[in-house]
C-alpha cells in the first residue's frame, strides 16, 4: 500500500515535457503543408503570367513532392543518428535559399528547381518533431506525446486555412512571387528558434552505439532507395504506356535496394523489421490512398473553382476555409482519446460522402454547395491526418521514429504525386467541370478503398512493433 501510494508522488516529481522546444518544433513541422497548401491558388496566376498550361503548372506541386518523399526518410534517418539540431538548422536555412530563387524566377523550369529546393528543405521540420517527442518521453519517464501530437496536427490544420487564403492576400498585394518571398522571413524564423531551443546532444535512446557513421548512413541503401522511389513518382506524374522503362527501372532499382538492405548490418530501412510490422504497413497503405483524396481535393477542386466556377484566387482560398475550420476543431476534440479505428472509419464515410457531393456540382451550382463540399471535406482532414500520426508514433520502432516518421510522409506524397498526375490527366488544358467530375470518381475510388483498408485491417488495437506495451487503441 505504501509502495502505492508513493507511486503518484514520484510521477508528480518526475519532470515534464520542455515547452521550450515547440515553436521550433511547431514553424517547422509546417514549412512544408505552408508551402503545399499556400501554392495551391497561385498555380492559375503563375500559368497565366508564364503561359503554362495545368498540365505544366502541375510540376509546382509534384517537384515539392518528389523531393520531399525522397527527403523525409533519409533526413529523418540522419536524425536519428546524429540528433534533430543540425539537421534542423540546414533544412531550415534551404527554404530561405528556396524562397529568395522563386521570387527571382525568370521562367516555369527556374521556379520548379526553387519548388524541389523547397521540398529538401522542408524536410527535417516533421521528423525532427518527432524524435523531440519521443526522446522527451525518455527523458521524462513519461509518455506526453498525445497532447504535443495533437498540437502538430493542429498546427498543421491552422497552415493550412492560412495557406489559401494568405497565398490570395499575396497574390492580391504583391503577384505570385510574394507566396515565395514568404519563406524567408518564415527560414529566419525557424533558424534562430533551432538554434535557441533545440538540444545539441542527440536525443536518448537514438543509434549512435551501432557502428561508425558511414555505416550506419547505409549510403548505397539511401542511392537505391533514391532510385526506386524517383523513377517511380516520375512513372506516376505522367502515366503513359511510353515511359514503361521507368517502371521497369523503378522495380530492378526496388528489388537491388530489398537485396541490400537484407544483408546490411545497419540498414537504412530494415525490411526485417518493417516486414514483420504489419501494423505500421496497414498504416503506410491507409496514407497512400487517403492522400491521393486529400490532394486531389485540395489541387483539383482549388482550380476549378478558379477556372470552372470563376472565383478570383482569393475567394478560392475562402471557399476551403470551411474545411479547414471544421477540420481543426475535430482535431481539437478527437486528439483527446488515443483510439484510431473510429477516427479512420469516420475519415473514410466523410471522404467518400464529399466526392458524392462533388458528382454533382456544375459552373452553375450555388456558392453554397461549394462551402458544403468543404465542410464535409472537414472532417476526414481533421480525422486521417492525427490517427495516421498518432499510429506511426506507436507502432514504429523507438530507435527508427524519425526515418518512420518520414517514411508516412513518403508514402502520403507518393498518394499526392497520384493526385496531381489524376489531375492533370482529369483537366488537361482547361480546368472544366468535366475534368473535375472525372478527378472525382478517382477520388471516390481511393475513398472506398481507404475505406476497406480500414475495416478489414485485424491489426488496429493490436501491441505495436515498439516492444514496449505500447497500443494503438482500437
Amino acid at each position: 500500500m505504501t509502495e502505492a501510494k508513493a507511486a503518484p508522488a514520484v510521477a508528480a516529481r518526475r519532470p515534464g515535457f520542455d515547452r521550450r522546444l515547440l515553436p521550433p518544433m511547431l514553424l517547422g513541422s509546417v514549412l512544408n503543408p505552408i508551402n503545399s497548401t499556400i501554392v495551391a491558388v497561385a498555380l492559375v496566376p503563375i500559368g497565366r503570367a508564364l503561359g503554362a498550361p495545368a498540365s505544366q503548372t502541375a510540376w509546382l506541386v509534384s517537384a515539392l513532392y518528389l523531393a520531399t518523399a525522397l527527403g523525409q526518410p533519409v533526413v529523418g534517418r540522419l536524425i536519428d543518428i546524429f540528433g534533430p539540431r543540425r539537421l534542423f538548422l540546414l533544412s531550415t536555412g534551404l527554404v530561405g535559399v528556396a524562397g529568395v530563387v522563386g521570387a527571382l524566377a525568370p521562367g516555369l523550369g527556374v521556379l520548379i528547381g526553387a519548388r524541389v529546393l523547397l521540398g529538401f528543405g522542408t524536410c527535417a521540420g516533421y521528423p525532427a518533431a518527432m524524435a523531440l517527442v519521443r526522446s522527451e518521453a525518455e527523458r521524462t519517464g513519461r509518455d506526453g506525446s498525445g497532447g504535443v501530437l495533437t498540437a502538430l496536427a493542429v498546427a498543421n490544420q491552422t497552415i493550412a486555412v492560412v495557406g489559401p487564403l494568405l497565398g490570395g492576400l499575396l497574390i492580391a498585394v504583391g503577384g505570385w512571387r510574394a507566396t515565395f518571398a514568404l519563406n524567408v522571413p518564415l527560414a529566419v524564423a525557424a533558424v534562430l528558434l533551432g538554434l535557441l531551443r533545440l538540444p545539441k546532444a542527440r536525443p536518448a535512446g537514438g543509434p549512435s552505439r551501432h557502428g561508425s557513421p558511414a555505416e550506419r548512413l547505409d549510403l548505397p541503401g539511401m542511392g537505391l532507395f533514391a532510385a526506386t522511389l524517383v523513377s517511380l513518382l516520375l512513372f506516376l506524374m505522367n502515366l503513359h504506356l511510353r515511359d514503361w522503362y521507368l517502371l521497369a527501372l523503378s522495380a530492378a532499382a526496388g528489388t537491388a535496394f530489398a537485396l541490400r538492405e537484407l544483408r546490411a548490418a545497419t540498414p537504412f530501412i530494415d525490411l526485417r523489421v518493417l516486414g514483420g510490422n504489419t501494423p505500421l504497413l496497414a498504416t503506410y497503405g491507409r496514407a497512400l490512398v487517403a492522400y491521393v483524396v486529400s490532394y486531389s481535393f485540395l489541387y483539383g477542386f482549388t482550380q476549378w473553382t478558379e477556372e470552372g466556377f470563376g472565383l478570383t484566387p482569393f475567394h478560392a482560398g475562402l471557399a476551403q476555409m470551411p474545411m479547414f475550420l471544421l477540420a481543426i476543431g475535430v482535431s481539437i476534440v478527437s486528439g483527446r482519446s488515443t483510439s484510431v479505428r473510429g477516427k479512420l472509419l469516420l475519415g473514410a464515410t466523410g471522404q467518400i460522402a464529399a466526392c458524392l457531393v462533388i458528382l454533382t456540382l456544375t459552373g452553375d451550382s450555388p456558392l453554397w454547395t461549394l462551402l458544403l463540399v468543404a465542410l464535409v471535406f472537414g472532417i476526414p482532414q481533421g480525422l486521417n491526418n492525427l490517427a495516421l500520426q498518432n499510429s506511426v508514433y506507436f507502432q514504429a520502432d523507438p530507435e527508427r521514429t524519425a526515418s518512420s516518421a518520414g517514411l508516412l510522409r513518403t508514402f502520403s506524397y507518393v498518394g499526392s504525386m497520384v493526385a496531381t498526375s489524376a489531375t492533370a490527366a482529369a483537366f488537361g488544358q482547361h480546368a472544366d467541370t468535366g475534368g473535375l467530375h472525372r478527378l472525382a470518381w478517382v477520388m471516390l475510388g481511393a475513398g472506398v478503398l481507404y475505406l476497406l483498408l480500414t475495416v478489414l485491417d485485424r491489426t488496429l488495437g493490436r501491441t505495436t512493433g515498439a516492444g514496449k506495451g505500447d497500443r494503438v487503441a482500437g
